[in-house]
This record gives structure tokens, C-alpha cells and sequence, in this order.
């Protein structure tokens, strides 16, 4: 594998493989790499010749007191891992390098309706922050396949309209959620919790399977989610969102068949996302 933190650099080596002929994935992470990440580079594998990975923990992307300073940075582990993945590059640029000007003068990508309200909601700013490095990212490799995880709900679907909307020749692939045996989705932002949270954890997952069961059973929607607040908030989670939208984000209504079930909620130090996908009958109670 190639570790590189400069631009040229990147574009040099990447034309090599382009005159080769070869397909080229891209994978865009921030680090502290789980085996979530590594299916992303398992999923790159099957669909390129050569897989890039990104490591760039991005602060447009972070809001005011979050947890920008805080983020893990294990970059020896990560380089070791996706060496071990069968990674082709490492492209681990530097905040100067991306952002020469600063980010107040840095030009920004904004991706409307897709990226509003859910965690575009609870954190302004962060989907722009994300549409924005992923851009340059895009426009830096020149993928012809990029994968995302898709327990990052929100996040797939601004860059897929990101990606239509600007006429970028690249296939976005989401790849399936990774769990732990215990359900809980796999986050770098885990390892905040403490013992006793990362017990109380994967109720979160379990609660959505219950709310899933509900809704595809066709009781109402609006009761089982109140259910379903009283459940995590009984549970020790501050819920931040808990909602029924359809597969695009919009909202439900009667002839909506295929939709997601979203929740985001902090425990302790912790915020934990996590999503299933709903197949309502045509009986379900939308109010």
C-alpha cells in the first residue's frame, strides 16, 4: 500500500493506474477504522481494480463543542489495518492541504432538502461540511466507485444526490450496517462509552426491531413511535430524533410501502445513530 499526504502526488500515482486502464474505488473515512470500515474496503475490492482509502478527519464537518479535538486519531492502527484489507492507497492529507485558506474562506457545497432536518437538523452546518470534503475528495481521485456504509443513513443519500445532481460519473454503493454480536452498530464514536453505557447500548437496536415489528404489522405509526420514545427514554437514552420517513427521506404517506426507521440518541458522551428499513402493509396506520 501507498501512503500519501500530498495532492500531486495522489494525481500522479492515481493517472498511473487510470492509463493502466484500471477502475478505481474510492473509500472516505476519518479514521480509527473498525470492521465496518474495513467491509467498505471489502465492497471496493469486488467492484475496482485499485482501492483508495481516505483518512482525513474533516472540522467542517463539526459543529461548535462537539467533539473535533476529542476525535480518535490511531492513524499507525488504520494503516496497518487497510494494509491487512488489501488497500492499493492511503491518501491521509493534512488540514492545510485541503483547506489552505482556512475554512472561513473555504467554498462550500450545500445539498438542500435530502440534508435537512434528522442530523442535518441537530447539527447545522454538517452535512455541508461533509458534501464539501466529499467533493474535493471525489474531485481529487476521480473514482469510478465510491462505498459508504449505510448505518450513515442521512449521509448516503446527500452524497447520491450530490453525485446526480452535479453529474458526477461515479457509482455510489451503500454497503449493509455492521453490528456487533450484541446489535449495536459499529461506530468509532463507541469507544467513548463506558462499561455500564456499552451494556445499555444495543437497546437501541433492539428497540428499533420491536418498532419495526409494530409498523409492519400496520399499527399506528405515531403510536408506536411514542412507544418507542418511552422505551430509550426509559432506558437511559436522551433521544435526539426517532423517525418513520420513506426510503428517500420524504415523508410517509399512503401509498409509501418501502420506508426507513431512523433514531439518533446520545448515552453519556456517546451520540449513536442507527437505522432499519420498514416494509409498511397497505393497512398501516400513517397517523
Amino acid at each position: 500500500m501507498r501512503t500519501l499526504r500530498d495532492i500531486d502526488q495522489l494525481r500522479s500515482t492515481l493517472q498511473e493506474y487510470r492509463q493502466r486502464g484500471q477502475r478505481i474505488a474510492l473509500v472516505p473515512t476519518m479514521g480509527n477504522l473498525h470492521a465496518g470500515h474495513l467491509a467498505l474496503v471489502a465492497c471496493a475490492r469486488q467492484h475496482a481494480d485499485i482501492v483508495v482509502s481516505s483518512l482525513f478527519v474533516n472540522p467542517m464537518q463539526f459543529g461548535p463543542g462537539e467533539d473535533l479535538d476529542g476525535y480518535p486519531r490511531t492513524f499507525d492502527a488504520d494503516q496497518a489495518q487497510l494494509v491487512e484489507a488489501g488497500c492499493d492507497v492511503l491518501f491521509a492529507p493534512a488540514v492545510s492541504s485541503l483547506y489552505p485558506n482556512g475554512l472561513d474562506a473555504q467554498t462550500r457545497v450545500h445539498v438542500p432538502v435530502v440534508g435537512e432536518g434528522l442530523c442535518g437538523g441537530s447539527r447545522p452546518g454538517h452535512f455541508d461540511g461533509v458534501s464539501t470534503v466529499v467533493s474535493m475528495l471525489f474531485n481529487l481521485v476521480q473514482p469510478d466507485v465510491a462505498c459508504f456504509g449505510e448505518k450513515d443513513y442521512q449521509q448516503l443519500a446527500v452524497i447520491r444526490k450530490l453525485v446526480c445532481d452535479l453529474h458526477m460519473p461515479i457509482e455510489v454503493i451503500g454497503v449493509p450496517i455492521v453490528r456487533a454480536a450484541d446489535g449495536l452498530a459499529l461506530s468509532s464514536r463507541n469507544g467513548y462509552l463506558s462499561s455500564e453505557e456499552r451494556a445499555i447500548a444495543p437497546a437501541l437496536y433492539r428497540t428499533l426491531c420491536t418498532l419495526r415489528d409494530a409498523f409492519e404489522r400496520g399499527e399506528p405509526i405515531e403510536k408506536v413511535l411514542h412507544q418507542g420514545h418511552t422505551a430509550l427514554y426509559d432506558t437511559g437514552f436522551t433521544l435526539d430524533y426517532l423517525e418513520l420517513r420513506d426510503a428517500t427521506l420524504g415523508p410517509i404517506n399512503l401509498a409509501t410501502r418501502h420506508a426507513v426507521l431512523l433514531a439518533a440518541a446520545q448515552l453519556g458522551p456517546a451520540r449513536l445513530i442507527d437505522n432499519l428499513t420498514v416494509r409498511l402493509p397497505a393497512s398501516a396506520v400513517r397517523e
